[in-house]
């Protein structure tokens, strides 16, 4: 049989604990399972069923966590394995992303059309912007392309109007060259490509021979 040689808190997070075996790293868990075993230097182990035994109680506390956090709001996969890997194992956050994707806690295309309609309908945004929103989430790269294929080019060019229109009203009484300007930044920081802002500016503007 094998035998516990060390139990140290570790430097960088006081609840969880590296345990020692034979002298040798064995795991890391949390500090209340050493309780919840009596786990105690000088302890005679079977190792493989002491690790599967810890590991099990790991992944509830892992996917307890997990699914607490998806309970205010969704995640994507990147980013439930970044909130969890400060304080589980690889192989644990693994069999926990498993899992959540079984059972459609997680769901990377879902999340991305979810995204894609919110920031069409309501944000008004254009498709540069949306697709940042999307990487900043975390979405993996192959749900954010197809999600952003999707979107309507009538449907995009009209935000691009509504809020050319809104920002026009408030500076139509400036020089051409400044008012023309600031509506054309405005859409850009929305997030619309330049062939939707020019034709939205030549539409509000009525002039096609000037570029922004």
């Amino acid at each position: 049989m094998s035998v516990i040689t060390k139990i140290e808190v570790q430097k960088k997070n006081q609840d969880r604990v590296n345990i020692y075996v034979d002298e040798k790293f064995f795991m890391a868990i949390y500090k209340e399972l050493v309780f919840t075993f009596n786990l105690k230097k000088g302890d005679n182990i079977e190792e493989e069923n002491l690790r599967q035994i810890l590991k099990d109680e790991m992944f509830l506390k892992a996917k307890n966590k997990a699914l607490n956090i998806l309970s205010k709001t969704s995640q994507s996969e990147k980013k439930i394995r970044e909130k969890l890997s400060s304080d589980f194992e690889e192989d644990v956050i693994d069999d926990v992303v498993d899992f959540l994707k079984k059972y459609n806690f997680i769901n990377d295309n879902e999340l991305a059309t979810k995204i894609v309609n919110t920031n069409i309908n309501i944000n008004k945004y254009g498709k540069n912007k949306i697709k940042q929103n999307l990487y900043n989430k975390g979405i993996e790269k192959s749900a954010i392309d197809e999600a952003i294929n999707e979107i309507d080019y009538d449907s995009e060019f009209e935000n691009a109007l509504y809020l050319a229109q809104k920002r026009y009203d408030r500076v139509k009484n400036e020089d051409f060259k400044k008012a023309y300007a600031k509506v054309a930044n405005h859409l850009a920081y929305k997030g619309f490509n330049y062939d939707i802002i020019k034709s939205v500016l030549n539409k509000i503007f009525k002039s096609d021979n000037y570029d922004y």
